[in-house]
């Protein structure tokens, strides 16, 4: 997992944009982690053939940052450049861009001489007019919500897979405490080219394999929103938590950057140790803002903001804990589904903080406030 801060860095790192009826937020947060080693891509309209065509992609690196920048710069063209893909084959043009970056990093002088020995999952998405494609190597994960359900997810690739620990063990390696060598918790990565170097095995027949596992589905009018997040985010919160929990968000704004704000929020407080990067991509059928789903919010904002007055009024230099303690052993209605108590737990400690400054120094050090730079 690697060494902690004393604290999280909880500033964040946004984007957005839009494009072919297609909407994206951003949001990555190093938190508890001593280097951000998360990377992402996401472009409306590749060029001028593929003018209706979009890429969304998330890079959790390890070990490093070089692999997951660099894949997050190349990636795409890697994949549109193929031979296959120009040919229209679109499944094998991804699996041949993953294998010929993977072999072109080699080269770089940090990876060659194995002064760096970085490595980074990916997971990415080609939406077309009438098709998504996504491609996962590692254990990024991409969840498709439709009719309100998670209706796709990819697998994460972890050794201890029957067919990852077979490729595992034929290449001359071993899995112990779900780890390849006891070392590293996924099997297949772009990089971590120090677990490459099986002789007289191919690419994919290595102890790390770089072939993606690729999906492809029609676009539905029902589609409502994609994304794609790093296991940072999938450490605490399942496919369900997240489906739910996002479109309980876009009945309240339509702002998708404060929404990714929300979700990495959100894991922080659930006790996710990891960098969190997440893209979430809305289509046309996604939910929009509802008045009643507002007012719902405000009524919750509302009781929460009253019940912290009275546990200050009742309780002598209370603090934020003792606070937050007695709200979670409340039945609050209207908490929002899949982030419960946790997804309001920036307003508690602004109302907290409001009200009892003095008191702002109880709060510990993964309590802080997180603060976003857009």
């Amino acid at each position: 997992m690697g060494a902690s801060l004393d604290k999280p860095k909880t500033d964040k790192h946004n984007e957005h944009g839009c494009g072919n009826g297609l909407k994206y937020g951003v949001a990555s947060m190093q938190g508890w982690r001593v280097e951000m080693e998360d990377a992402h891509c996401a472009i409306t309209g590749l060029s001028d053939e593929l003018k209706d065509w979009s890429f969304f992609a998330v890079f959790d690196g390890h070990a490093g940052a070089k692999v997951s920048a660099h894949c997050a710069e190349n990636l795409m063209e890697c994949i549109v450049n193929s031979e296959e893909f120009r040919r229209s084959d679109i499944t094998k043009g991804i699996r041949s861009g993953f294998l010929s970056l993977d072999n072109s990093m080699r080269t770089l002088p940090e990876l060659a001489s194995g002064e760096d020995k970085s490595g980074s999952t990916a997971v990415c998405a080609l939406v077309s007019p009438q098709q998504i494609f996504v491609a996962n190597c590692g254990d990024s994960r991409a969840v498709l919500c439709n009719s309100g359900i998670p209706a796709f997810s990819t697998q994460d690739h972890k050794p201890v897979l029957p067919g990852e620990r077979e490729r595992i063990q034929r290449a001359g390696g071993s899995v112990m405490i779900q780890r390849i060598n006891g070392s590293l918790a996924v099997s297949r990565a772009l990089g971590d080219y120090e677990y490459k170097n099986v002789e007289g095995r191919g690419p994919c027949e290595q102890l790390v394999s770089p072939e993606p596992e690729i999906f492809v589905r029609d676009r539905d009018e029902k589609d409502e929103f994609l994304v794609l997040a790093c296991d940072g985010v999938w450490d605490v919160m399942s496919n369900e938590d997240i489906c739910d929990f996002i479109r309980s968000r876009l009945l309240i704004t339509d702002d998708l950057e404060a929404i990714t704000n929300q979700v990495v929020d959100t894991c922080l407080y659930k006790d996710s140790r990891d960098n969190m990067s997440i893209v979430l991509v809305t289509f046309p059928g996604a939910p929009t803002p509802d008045p009643e789903a507002i007012q719902r919010e405000k009524q919750l904002e509302d009781i929460i903001e009253r019940r912290i007055k009275n546990i200050i009024s009742e309780n002598e230099k209370v603090s934020f804990e003792k606070v937050l303690d007695m709200l979670e052993e409340e039945d609050l209605p209207n908490l929002p589904p899949g982030g419960g108590i946790s997804a309001k737990r920036s307003f508690i400690e602004s109302i907290f903080i409001k009200l009892c400054p003095e008191q702002a120094n109880t709060l510990s050090v993964s309590d802080e406030v997180p603060q976003s730079n857009y």
